[in-house]
């Protein structure tokens, strides 16, 4: 009987002992209150036309604190940006495409573009999809231009 209520009494010790350090542990967690962390894209890609061997440059920019770390997909595939010669992230995290390619075979820089930003400790954010087109010439680029729509004024 006399061991029995020292197993008792070692029991008794061993919950009370977890239950205070998993007391303490949640205690430590919930001690003030969590910052709210502002994330968001200040600017996102929007769709685009290019010109066959021009610069284009796709623009993006996260607002947050810290600053996040900035990447691109293009058709949903990472870019490899550190290796790539046709490439380029900027400081702000725009992307820039110092001379587009495109040819009737070959069309590498045309598709559609996402810009991604990650802060470790919080998440992640994926921007709007943007299409970049490449018009193959300058003179393609005027079917393109958009025109003040007519008004009754106008037109009289």
């Amino acid at each position: 009987m006399a061991e029995w209520g020292a197993r008792l009494r070692l029991s008794i010790s061993c919950i009370t002992v977890l239950s205070s350090v998993t007391v303490a542990r949640h205690a430590d967690k919930a001690s003030g209150p969590r910052q709210f962390t502002p994330f968001w894209f200040s600017v996102e890609p929007v769709d685009t036309l290019a010109v066959r061997s021009s610069p284009v440059f796709l623009n993006c920019s996260a607002h947050s604190e810290p600053p996040a770390r900035v990447e691109w997909k293009k058709d949903g595939t990472f870019l490899n940006l550190a290796s790539d010669d046709r490439r380029q992230l900027l400081p702000d995290g725009s992307l820039l495409i110092p001379s587009v390619v495109h040819s009737k075979h070959s069309k590498p820089d045309e598709g559609f573009y996402q810009c991604v930003a990650t802060i470790d400790s919080l998440g992640t954010i994926i921007s709007r999809a943007a299409r970049l087109t490449v018009a193959g010439f300058q003179s393609q680029l005027a079917s393109y231009s958009l025109k003040p729509p007519q008004t009754e004024a106008q037109v009289a």
